[in-house]
C-alpha cells in the first residue's frame, strides 16, 4: 500500500512493473503516457511477457513472413494485427484488449464433402482474402464442411465461438431456402446443434423469388431439418459474411479436439455460389 502523501510512481521499479502486468494491454498503454516514469516501466519487457501466450516463440517461429520486433511490446501489437502461420494455411492474432489468442482455418485445411472435385468446387484467389485459395461451391446436391482443432492451442478458461467466413455470389441458387444444420462438440461432450440460412443479410428479393417458385418442394424440405434457431450471417468489417456455428467454453484442463460442421443433406437440393475462406475461432466478449 501506498502511504499518504506518496505517490505510486515512488515506488521501485519492479513493483510498477508488476502492478502494471496485472492490469491489460490497454491499460498498460495508457499508463505509458502518464509521466517518463510510467513510459519507461511500461515498455519493459517483463511487462509485456505476462500478455503474451507462453507458447509466443513456437507461433512466432511458425510464422511465413519472419516477424521484425525489437521488444516484447512490439511483439505483441505485430501479434494483434494476425500473422499467416502453418504454411499460409491458418492466421494467428491476439486479441487487443485480453491477449487472448484466435485463428483462422483456410478452407484447405477444412474437411469439405467432394471438395477436389472440380466439377463441383472450384478452388481460386481473390484479393480480398488472407489465404492464397479459397473454395468456390459451382454446383452440389450435399454440402457438408467440418473443421477440426485443439483446445491446447487456445487461450484457457476462455469462451469461445466459431465461426464459418464466406461469400455469396450474385449468381448464387438453392442456398437459403432452406436452413443448413451447425454444430460444435469439444472432446466427448454432445454436440450443440442449431441452424443457419446461408442467405445474404441484403438480399431479400432473391429470397422472395426463390420460396414462390419453390414453395411447396422447400416447405417439404425444411421438415426434415432438425429444429434451430435459424442463425443469419453477418457482415464483418474486412468484406466477408459470418456464421456463427457455436460457442464453447475453454477450461484449459487437457487438449481435446474441437469438431465444427456445416451441412445440408436433407434431400436432392441442387445448390451453389457460396464461397467459404475459413473458420475463425475467437474469444467472446
Amino acid at each position: 500500500m501506498v502511504a499518504a502523501g506518496e505517490h505510486l510512481y515512488d515506488l521501485p521499479e519492479d513493483c510498477i512493473s508488476t502492478i502494471i502486468s496485472l492490469t491489460s494491454p490497454p491499460d498498460a498503454l495508457k499508463l505509458s503516457l502518464v509521466n517518463s516514469i510510467f513510459r519507461s516501466v511500461a515498455e519493459l519487457d517483463c511487462v509485456w511477457n505476462a500478455f503474451l501466450p507462453s507458447d509466443w516463440q513456437e507461433i512466432a517461429g511458425n510464422s511465413v513472413t519472419p516477424l521484425k520486433f525489437s521488444s516484447k511490446r512490439e511483439l505483441f501489437l505485430c501479434l494483434c494485427s494476425s500473422i499467416l502461420i502453418d504454411g499460409g494455411n491458418k492466421t494467428f492474432a491476439l486479441d487487443k484488449s485480453t491477449g487472448k489468442k484466435s485463428y483462422v482455418i483456410s478452407a484447405k485445411e477444412l474437411s469439405i464433402v467432394y471438395g477436389d472435385e472440380p466439377e463441383h468446387w472450384n478452388w481460386k484467389t481473390i484479393p480480398e482474402s488472407r489465404f492464397a485459395e479459397v473454395a468456390e461451391l459451382k454446383m452440389i446436391c450435399r454440402l457438408e464442411i467440418q473443421g477440426k482443432m485443439k483446445t491446447g492451442e487456445l487461450s484457457p478458461n476462455t469462451t469461445y465461438g466459431a465461426y464459418l467466413l464466406i461469400k455469396i455470389s450474385e449468381r448464387s441458387f438453392g442456398l437459403d431456402s432452406i436452413p443448413v444444420e451447425i454444430s460444435i462438440a469439444v472432446g466427448d461432450q454432445e454436440s450443440v446443434s442449431s441452424t443457419a440460412y446461408l442467405r445474404h443479410p441484403r438480399n431479400k428479393k432473391k429470397e422472395q423469388m426463390e420460396s414462390l417458385f419453390y414453395r411447396n418442394r422447400v416447405e417439404m424440405l425444411k421438415t426434415r431439418v432438425n429444429k434451430g434457431d435459424k442463425r443469419m450471417p453477418c457482415e464483418r468489417e474486412d468484406g466477408w459474411l459470418e456464421i456463427e456455428l457455436g460457442e464453447f467454453f475453454n477450461g484449459g484442463n487437457g487438449d481435446e479436439e474441437i469438431i465444427m460442421r456445416l451441412m445440408e443433406v436433407k434431400g436432392y437440393h441442387v445448390k451453389g455460389g457460396v464461397v467459404i475462406e475459413g473458420i475463425e475461432l475467437r474469444p467472446k466478449h
